[in-house]
């Protein structure tokens, strides 16, 4: 019987560049080369269009999966742009701040973004879409909440793994905290959060989202020195985004009522 698993001498050029390709991490070549190389011969383009088709189709493929994995890390609560955000509803909003701020050049810069307003007023949506943009420009970002940051910072302190996580959370180019005000935090919640935003201060840029005035955050951090200390850190190089208006949720509640169409909610 005759052993077809033996490559021919034919096929050992085509088994040594696939190993090649796979060990340089080139998927995208690995994929489409010989396709490609059909479709150039077909349009009689020579070898050095050929290989910059094939450099341009890598190229392409990289950067999406790294937006893709930057997006995955981020841990967002949902994906969403600013491009389904319905500017129009929220007259109150800088619309062209926020399309600015999407350039993610406050990030290079080291600036912070605090967007405060009622409940309901999309915040957390404007969040997210500039949480996606830092991402699509290949910075790394990290989502969460104040309520459940401030329950894994207890976690990590208990099981001595604090500084890991704080390392993590300095290391971000933009961290967005969301909802922050929401709910009540402990002495010592209160004081592990606000070591996460000096760790930050002039190293990387934070997102916070609020649907309390600043004058009210004392009531969050039970320490009118703390509150002040944090306020004094955060809107040093800060871009304030006030968001006030009706919610959305409750428009979309009325519209459910008289059995008007629902558009999609754009969260806190």
């Amino acid at each position: 019987m005759t052993d077809t698993s033996v490559a021919t001498p034919a096929d050992v050029p085509q088994v040594l560049l696939t190993h090649h390709l796979k060990a340089l991490k080139l998927p995208t070549f690995l994929r489409e080369h010989e396709k490609l190389a059909r479709q150039c011969a077909s349009e009689g383009v020579d070898h050095v269009r050929y290989l910059f088709r094939l450099a341009e189709l890598e190229l392409i493929d990289r950067e999406r999966r790294m937006v893709e994995r930057r997006i995955r890390e981020a841990r967002f609560a949902s994906v969403k742009s600013l491009d389904s955000f319905d500017f129009l509803a929220l007259p109150s909003l800088n619309k062209a701040l926020v399309l600015e701020l999407a350039r993610s050049e406050y990030v290079l810069r080291r600036e912070n973004v605090i967007a405060v307003g009622n409940s309901g007023t999309g915040k957390t949506h404007v969040a997210l879409g500039l949480g996606l943009a830092a991402c699509q420009r290949g910075l790394s970002v990290g989502f969460t909440t104040a309520a459940a940051l401030v329950h894994e910072l207890i976690e990590a302190r208990d099981e001595k793994r604090l500084l890991r996580l704080q390392r993590q959370m300095s290391a971000y180019k933009l961290l967005v905290i969301d909802e922050l005000g929401y709910v009540p935090l402990s002495q010592t919640g209160a004081e592990l959060l606000f070591e996460v935003f000096s760790q930050r201060y002039e190293r990387g840029s934070t997102i916070v989202t609020s649907n309390l005035p600043f004058d009210e955050w004392t009531g969050v951090f039970a320490s009118e020195r703390l509150t002040g200390a944090l306020l004094d850190r955060l809107t040093h190089h800060v871009h304030i985004l006030e968001m006030n208006g009706d919610s959305y949720r409750l428009k979309q509640s009325k519209r459910r009522q008289r059995g008007a169409p629902v558009d999609n909610p754009s969260d806190n």
